[in-house]
């Protein structure tokens, strides 16, 4: 009788342990719900995906608003957008199987992986080398585009000087998607697979993803239409409204059938901001490198020592901010925590993701339209929205 009676006890006990877990949780969905309503409707925006990741597990996911503005058609946990510069870790990721496998370094001179020269003209004895690109220090810039090689190859294009600032290779810091498609090339031809597959190969198999750089390569129906805030009209002052940018998914299948060249024709699926995913897969992707190169499903996509040194800041790019190989440290995302991630902003799309490795935690979100304010070197969206979580979720 007494046995009987504990075990009683016990299951009573596990019945409300149980019982106020669940409220405690659904406590938490109320606040999350009530934050960031809240944001979205002091930045005007018009839907938001979200996943929070606790002891390396995505332990909540949801998304808020509408998918597609006109139809009011509400945004779902399963729906698709393109992510802009989270892309680049992606790309850095399978580059850097290809340096497991010995095929090129990242001390590398660019010109010798590209197949014509690289090369900054007022410091023409200084390599530009594969780490330069991945860092944001080759001294290139976006000056001339960046979604053709020929604006770099002084074989193609006359004034490929433009593309290059003043200062010396490795020296400074500037934001350059010309660099990363150019690498993405150098994959291609090092592989000798197009690059999309490669990704495909390398990542979205192994850790069981929907996702692609190929925008022909998945369900259409599941694109998030993105949308940007412009003027009416051209007078000063005239009110800004919403209008969706259909250039973010567009197809490149004709681009692909006719003359493409591998290890050139690159750059038609942007390895500098064309990934396409959801939040929720992205959230999967984030937790390999959260466990230095080791998914959720134990399978590992790239040794600890190259996820690692993804993560190794390079130089300084302001008060507790740095880059690495397309990845960044900031200090002043969430006071007291040195998160490692990415933004992404294209076509009237926001996004973010940061972890902290350590602690076993990280953050996903992507909208599809808001006013851009920015504070702190992020938008409004994307800070507050990450903080908030924080604070519900992990504080």
């Amino acid at each position: 009788m007494k046995k009987q009676k504990i075990f009683r006890n016990i299951a009573a006990f596990i019945t409300v342990a149980t019982i106020v877990t669940a409220c405690s949780f659904q406590s938490k969905e109320r606040q999350v719900e009530e934050q960031i309503g809240k944001i979205m409707d002091s930045t005007g925006t018009i839907g938001l995906a979200v996943a929070v990741v606790k002891d390396g597990k995505i332990i909540y996911s949801n998304s808020f608003g509408y998918k597609n503005l006109e139809e009011q058609t509400p945004l779902v946990k399963e729906d698709i957008f393109r992510i802009a510069s989270i892309s680049k870790s992606f790309t850095t990721t399978a580059l850097m199987t290809l340096v497991e496998k010995g095929l090129f370094g990242l001390d590398d001179d660019v010109s010798n992986l590209v197949g014509f020269t690289v090369r900054n003209p007022k410091y023409p004895d200084v390599p530009i080398t594969v780490k330069l690109l991945l860092s944001h220090t080759s001294s290139m810039n976006d000056a001339g585009g960046y979604f053709r090689l020929d604006v770099i190859n002084p074989e193609k294009n006359p004034d490929y000087a433009k593309s290059y600032n003043d200062y010396e290779p490795g020296s400074k810091y500037e934001y350059c998607n010309l660099g990363f498609n150019t690498l993405g090339a150098v994959i291609e031809k090092y592989s000798g697979v197009r690059f999309d597959n490669l990704i495909k190969e390398t990542i979205i198999n192994p850790l069981g993803l929907i996702a692609s750089f190929n925008v022909d390569s998945l369900d259409v129906a599941r694109y998030v239409p993105l949308y940007s805030k412009e003027p009416v009209d051209t007078t000063k002052g005239a009110e800004r409204v919403f209008k969706a940018q259909p250039a973010a998914y567009l197809s490149r299948a004709k681009d692909i059938d006719s003359g493409y060249v591998m290890g050139y024709s690159t750059p038609l699926f942007s390895p500098t901001g064309g990934m396409k995913t959801s939040a929720y897969d992205l959230a999967r992707y984030m937790i390999m490198h959260m466990n230095y190169g080791v998914g959720e499903n134990g399978v590992r996509v790239i040794s600890e020592e190259s996820a690692k040194l993804m993560q190794t800041p390079v130089i300084e790019t302001g008060e507790l901010n740095s880059y690495c190989l397309a990845l960044r440290h900031a200090g002043n995302l969430i006071p007291g925590e040195m998160m490692v991630g990415h933004t992404g902003s294209a076509y009237g799309l926001y996004s973010a993701m940061f972890f902290e490795p350590n602690k076993k935690f990280g953050f996903v979100m992507m909208t599809n339209g808001c006013d851009p304010v920015y504070k702190d070197g992020f938008t409004v969206i994307q800070g507050d929205v990450i903080r908030a979580l924080y604070d519900i979720y992990i504080k």
